[in-house]
């Protein structure tokens, strides 16, 4: 059969090329879509979704690196290529569609007989030679982890082996008998529980480098064939000749195969598509992996360089060039698409299609109603077709119809597909679909939501990584950290030991006090630690009395904070504030105008601001959220409300630099509304703040944004209704005074960034309202992370990119006496950019004027310290290089890493590490969390986690940072959380009260632990212990035991003791008994503060022993012949419940008489 030459499809826009895709498959053979970059592959395959939902698609990613990088691609990517190209080589039934991108398929692959050769397959009830396994997991580049959490991860444990395979289905788990696979199932990378059973299970590998012996026998010739003897100082030759993996080896990857393929090897049949522009942009992509070439050449002969060698491998080897390009693709059918019409001639065809209408001049004009212009041009295209209008997201599409509805267009109906519009004319169909442009053909046009109202910047969410999942591994302590305990203060965690106790192993937490002092606290009571959330402190005496005299003077300022908070509370519920509301079409279309899609936390945001406007008593609301997750829309709205029924708006910020960005982002939202907003601080000039002073005076500036100049004496409101202040906790004593005054009768927003932890806020409901804003934007593209040594080719780099694409990067150090040695790096490095530095000892006014000189652009790049963490908001700015990223904690990075992806442009982010110096285990695991965090989100979980005790200091006032000091950060949550839980329910009356802080101490002389042969990794074991801590009943513990066998394999004896240990602990906090001991005679009782509440009830219990019992110092002494450790246990058991019985017949009693 001859092939169809190479043709040239013109007039075939972004949307309808998806149209011409779906006719090819038609054919009944594959399609290769060849997209420019990762972003045109999703849009593509979001629009197949609409015009061919039932076609059968598969992606091949290309690596997320640069050509010559120090990294891999992100093990996600290399993954999915792996199960992509498996797939591949095993041959696929039926016609199907491959969508990739240039970049992937101008590089060479490893060939189908190696990716056959490699796959590994097991069936339940077979043999497995688990040896052979371990070394095939090795070889196929999967990596050992305690927890399993990403595609290439493996974890063993005795007999249970847990692998992430790349490709969608998720981890498994092989429960290995001997050495026959005894089941297989999948599970949850989350929660780690079982999901499903499988009978069979498949590995493909993870990498496209194999490291067998063969491989590194290659890559060592040659390696040294190329650039002859490696030195001792080559990391990369010394790890892959010991068998390691190294960081960027992929790189290389012509050296470890004896034949490259390339993706259409794998595809003999298919038929080709090219995207519109693609050929300039593959040569200028090889234009730019022979300059990094080049560069990498130069750099490996230069005798002063920063970092450690790199012999780059020559291009022609692993990419395409011109002449292997056109080779590759001469046999088979290839189809080029232009957006643009062109002459039709030989081998030119034009689809028809047509780029659709842009409305971009309307949305400029001020006395121009957009949506009837949309209206209008809906009416003419229906005569000539069916017309589709696609939204984002289904709540824009929901606002849509309504707006269409107010304009008087009829007849809208709902499509889910292409499906759903027949042919014909005259009918409109609202979809969802992210589309950028529209486009119109024969019967058909297509209007995006983008063409109507400008950029939309969203993309579909993304699964989300377990936020929560990645806690707990934060919250792991590593031995070294400070914890309070309630009963001995601040000391020092040094990790897990065991001690034989009643001649019982039994494991505790060894903490270490001043004068090193060591405590042993028993791994049931562990919640009587929490953290203490500095780094530095002074550790407490071991029985000394400061501490408790500490916490005593403490509990009282708590109390008042308490019933400070409560009595305001009080007062504002009974004063009056005008009520506002906005004409419901005005409002529908003011927000259709936001380029977002609203979270789910930002509309309960909105409709609680809103609900407080109208509802006539002031409102005082603060709403927390990260940087960047859409407070100020929020601000904005309710702006709009008030200003629209006719009361005059202040929005007040703490710096002039955040003023100005809220006056940009207000003016921009406001434009084309009758609403005038004008800024007022020191960058307005005297005669410009004259006239806005004027203009509040008399009630023609509806809205004044500004520093604290707008509540200077001299600024004079007509009818000020609302007042926004953002970030408060920055203002000085005498601004927080007059903005006091000025709250009484009107309404006030108040945003702040820094987290409020969950269980503050939910004991604050009632006494502040709170709407917290925790989820961020969808996936704004998500930022690449990059982790690896520090490497002057690649930063250069990528300053360099950021430049030269019009934007501005951060470079951010840890320390001041970090700055000088980047700086001298810039200036000798990276000539071409400029630089301006900026770090907490300048003068304020000093470092606003920089902050300022480099939010206009003025400078390429911020040299800074860690000041970028708070409230910078500057959306040009896309790289960020973070330097010894070792050296910061994970939500320091988390929050500073936010700083960038605002906009449409991809974001990067560097984080480099000192060149060839080991890093703790800690700081390696927050790396690697933090790379593979690339969904956002988990910021605000996770501030409020590592609360760098940023926290909470705003919303009770300044006094308390000091107390916070005084006792750590979570000890003084749960002190506050439980006093106004109290003060509510009318508790506390004045007295010592008893603060529920103590934990019952068991000693039954039984084995209590989790062995260290069951839980290896020892924060693993840490983080069970604290799980443990917080469970009671025994509906949790059942749970919680089920759990550990599907993760572990069978409960070993001591594990079950330590749940039955902790269930009468349970019963013992409620029995108030705050000591048991129990051995083979007997056992001894003490109660909580020598105190037993229903004294009636312990004489009845006592004579019902007849004798068996008898009390000696404040102690009762039981007698019973307990032979086993399980009479022990369960006689311990029944002993606490019949006491807390008694305990619970008096309080009924009480209840009673009342």
């Amino acid at each position: 059969m001859e092939r169809a030459p190479h043709i040239t499809l013109s007039g075939a826009p972004e949307g309808f090329d998806a149209r011409a895709l779906a006719r090819e498959l038609d054919r009944g053979q594959p399609v290769v879509h060849v997209a420019r970059d990762d972003k045109r592959m999703e849009a593509m395959r979001v629009a197949l979704a609409f015009f061919a939902p039932d076609a059968t698609v598969i992606s091949f990613p290309a690596w997320d690196c640069l050509p010559y990088d120090r990294i891999s691609p992100n093990p996600d990517v290399a993954a999915a290529r792996m199960a992509t190209l498996a797939t591949l080589a095993r041959g696929l039934k039926g016609p199907f569609i491959l969508l990739t991108t240039l970049s992937a398929v101008t590089q060479r692959l490893p060939s189908r007989d190696i990716v056959n050769a490699s796959a590994f397959t097991a069936r339940v009830g077979e043999r497995v030679n688990e040896a052979a396994l371990r070394n095939y997991l090795v070889r196929m580049g999967f990596t050992q982890t305690p927890n399993v959490s990403e595609p290439g991860d493996y974890a063993i444990r005795g007999g249970i082996i847990d692998i992430y395979p790349p490709g969608k289905g998720g981890p498994v788990r092989l429960d290995l008998f001997g050495d026959v696979l005894d089941a297989a199932r999948r599970f949850d990378a989350a929660s780690q529980r079982t999901i499903e059973k499988l009978d069979r299970i498949e590995l493909a590998p993870v990498s496209e480098v194999i490291l067998d012996e063969a491989s590194i026998t290659r890559f060592r010739q040659n390696y040294r064939i190329e650039f002859g003897a490696a030195g001792t100082d080559d990391p990369l030759y010394e790890a892959v000749s010991a068998g390691r993996k190294h960081a960027g080896m992929e790189h290389w990857l012509p050296y470890f195969h004896d034949r490259l393929e390339t993706l259409f090897d794998y595809l003999p049949d298919a038929s080709v598509m090219l995207d519109d522009q693609s050929t300039p942009v593959r040569l200028s992509r090889w234009e730019g992996i022979e300059d990094q070439y080049d560069s990498r050449a130069e750099a490996m002969k230069r005798k002063d360089r920063l970092d450690s060698v790199y012999k780059p491998c020559p291009p022609h080897l692993l990419y395409l060039d011109d002449k292997a390009w056109e080779a590759a693709i001469s046999a088979l059918r290839v189809i080029q698409l232009v957006a643009l019409p062109q002459p039709t001639g030989h081998s030119v065809l034009d689809a028809g299609a047509r780029i659709g209408r842009n409305f971009s001049a309307e949305r400029q004009l001020e006395n121009v109603s957009l949506f009837a212009a949309l209206a209008d041009h809906l009416k003419t295209r229906l005569k000539l077709g069916q017309v589709v209008v696609a939204s984002y997201s289904e709540g824009a599409r929901e606002r849509l119809k309504g707006l269409l509805e107010d304009e008087g267009v009829k007849g809208i109906s709902l499509a889910g597909t292409m499906r759903d519009v027949p042919d014909g004319k005259g009918s409109l169909f609202l979809t969802v679909w992210a589309l950028e442009h529209g486009f119109e053909c024969d019967g058909l046009t297509v209007i995006s939501e983008q063409d109507v109202l400008g950029d939309r910047l969203i993309r579909g969410a993304k699964k989300r990584r377990k936020a929560d999942n990645f806690l707990t591994e934060a919250q792991s302590l590593s031995p070294g950290d400070l914890v309070v305990h309630v009963d001995h203060g601040v000391g020092r965690y040094k990790g897990l030991e065991t001690i034989t106790a009643l001649g019982a192993p039994h494991e505790c937490v060894s903490l270490e006090y001043a004068g090193g002092d060591r405590l042993y606290l028993p791994v049931e009571n562990i919640e009587l630690l929490s953290r203490y959330g500095h780094e530095e402190g002074l550790l407490d005496r071991l029985g000394g009395g400061a501490w408790q005299a500490k916490k005593a003077k403490l509990k009282e300022r708590i109390r008042q904070i308490a019933e400070r908070l409560m009595r305001v509370a009080a007062e504002r519920a009974l004063r009056h504030a005008p009520i506002l509301e906005a004409a419901h079409h005005d409002w529908d279309a003011f927000s259709a105008r936001f380029p977002y899609q609203e979270t789910d936390d930002q509309l309960s945001a909105i409709s609680d601001v809103v609900g407080d406007l109208e509802a006539g008593s002031p409102m005082d609301r603060l709403i927390v959220g990260d940087v960047g997750f859409g407070k100020t829309e929020v601000a904005m709205r309710a702006a709009f409300v008030a200003a629209m029924s006719g009361v005059q708006v202040a929005v007040i910020a703490p710096t002039t630099l955040l003023a100005r960005q809220h006056f940009k982002t207000f003016a921009e939202r406001f434009r084309g509304t009758a609403i005038t907003v004008r800024p007022l601080s020191r960058f307005v000039s005297a005669k410009e703040a004259n006239q806005t002073r004027e203009g509040l005076a008399d009630g023609t500036v509806d809205i004044v944004i500004g520093t604290h100049a707008v509540l200077a004496k001299g600024v004079k409101f007509r009818n000020l209704g609302l007042l926004v202040i953002d970030e408060e906790q920055h203002f000085g004593v005498q601004h927080k005074e007059r903005l006091k005054e000025m709250r009484s009768e009107i309404h006030v927003l108040t945003l702040t960034a820094t987290p409020i932890p969950r269980t503050l806020q939910l004991s604050l409901t009632g006494v502040r309202d709170l709407s917290i804003i925790g989820t961020p934007p969808v996936d704004r593209l998500a930022i690449r992370t990059y982790v690896s040594e520090f490497d002057t080719i690649t930063i250069r780099e990528a300053l360099l990119r950021e430049r030269y694409r019009g934007g501005q990067s951060f470079y951010v150090v840890p320390r001041i006496s970090d700055l000088p040695e980047i700086e001298e790096f810039l200036k000798s490095h990276v000539p071409e950019v400029s630089y301006v530095i900026a770090h907490g000892q300048l003068a304020a006014g000093e470092l606003d004027d920089r902050m300022n000189a480099f939010y206009d652009g003025k400078y390429d790049v911020l040299l800074a310290t860690t000041i970028v963490e708070s409230g910078l908001d500057i959306p040009t700015a896309n790289t960020m290089i973070i330097h010894r990223a070792d050296m910061f904690g994970l939500s320091q990075l988390y929050q500073i890493r936010g700083r960038v992806g605002r906009s449409k442009a991809r974001a990067y982010c560097y984080l480099t590490t000192k060149p060839r110096a080991p890093l703790t285990p800690a700081a390696t695991k927050r790396l690697r969390l933090l790379g593979s965090l690339d969904s956002l989100g988990a910021g605000f979980s996770l501030a409020s986690q590592d609360l760098d005790l940023r926290g909470a200091g705003n919303l009770l006032g300044e006094e308390q940072s000091g107390h916070i000091r005084e006792v750590g950060y979570e000890l003084y949550q749960a002190m506050l959380e439980d006093t106004i839980a109290r003060i509510k329910s009318g508790e506390l009356q004045g007295g010592p009260e008893d603060d529920g802080q103590w934990a019952p101490q068991i000693n039954l002389g039984v084995p209590v632990l989790i062995p260290e042969s069951f839980v290896p990794d020892l924060d693993v074991r840490l983080g069970l212990y604290r799980r443990l801590s917080q469970l009671s009943t025994k509906v949790e513990l059942e749970g919680f035991a089920a759990e550990l066998i599907d993760r572990f394999g069978e409960l070993p004896k001591e594990v079950n003791t330590l749940l039955l240990v902790v269930r009468i602990k349970a019963m013992c906090k409620r029995a108030g008994i705050s000591k048991l001991d129990a051995g083979p005679k007997g056992v001894t009782v003490q109660f909580h503060n020598d105190k037993f509440a229903n004294p009636a009830g312990l004489v009845e219990f006592i004579h019902a022993e007849k004798g068996a019992a008898k009390v000696k110092d404040n102690k009762i002494i039981l007698t019973r012949a307990w032979t086993t450790e399980a009479d022990r246990i369960k006689g311990a058991y029944t002993v606490a419940r019949d006491l807390a019985e008694k305990l619970l017949d008096a309080k009924k009693a009480a209840r009673k008489t009342a």
